[in-house]
């Protein structure tokens, strides 16, 4: 499995935008591949560093941590095979098509695709993933984030996050909460739920503060 998408991005942010940039790259990393060694002790030492669990997005974040620092890693690679990797439908969908209109290729990846033209993104030559994975559209957040903290990048960020993401991410997470023999990638799923609550919250406030 590849990312489909080819960004670049430019590293002068805020440490708001720096957190929110290093969520969106965590679960492009997660949904693209198992981790590996290095990112499994990067999570544990994490969840070390976490100073308390209250509120959603901590205590995903203390989960999270714990299944990476408890299943040994091999574990969680034929995790994420089962899960995600099948010849025909995979236990658990990752493509904002499946969960919109319940089939892939459809509408709402020809919009994201004219979407992403007019951001001058694209799909790199040979990558198989359409750009509606979950780990491809986490990678144009974490671009519009690095990109554009000014007004206009927030309506960008805004915009691409209520066209693509938020219509089916909570459904996402649902499907890896109850699918058999999910246990690393259920928590993952419980991250990428409370981040991208707060995420459409904020986004929620913004567009009523534009009213």
């Amino acid at each position: 499995m590849s990312a489909p998408i080819s960004i670049q991005s430019q590293p002068t942010w805020s440490e708001e935008d720096r957190a929110r940039a290093d969520h969106y790259a965590l679960l492009a990393r997660l949904f693209h591949a198992a981790p590996d060694a290095a990112l499994r002790d990067a999570l544990v030492q994490a969840g070390r560093g976490l100073g308390g669990t209250e509120g959603a997005l901590p205590q995903a974040w203390a989960a999270l941590a714990a299944a990476a620092s408890n299943l040994p890693l091999q574990t969680v690679c034929d995790e994420f095979d089962a899960l995600f990797v099948s010849v025909s439908k995979p236990v658990v969908m990752t493509h904002g098509s499946w969960y919109i209109t319940g089939f892939l290729q459809e509408e709402p990846l020809a919009d994201l695709r004219e979407d992403l033209a007019e951001l001058g993104l694209g799909r790199r030559q040979g990558v198989t993933e359409t750009e509606d994975h979950i780990s491809a559209l986490a990678e144009v957040m974490r671009h519009l984030v690095l990109t554009g903290p000014d007004e206009a990048g927030l309506l960008r960020q805004q915009r691409f996050f209520g066209r693509h993401i938020a219509p089916w991410y909570a459904d996402l997470a649902a499907a890896l909460a109850k699918a058999p023999g999910a246990d690393f990638y259920a928590k993952v799923g419980a991250l990428l739920l409370a981040f991208m609550d707060i995420e459409r919250e904020a986004f929620d406030m913004l567009e009523a503060s534009a009213e």
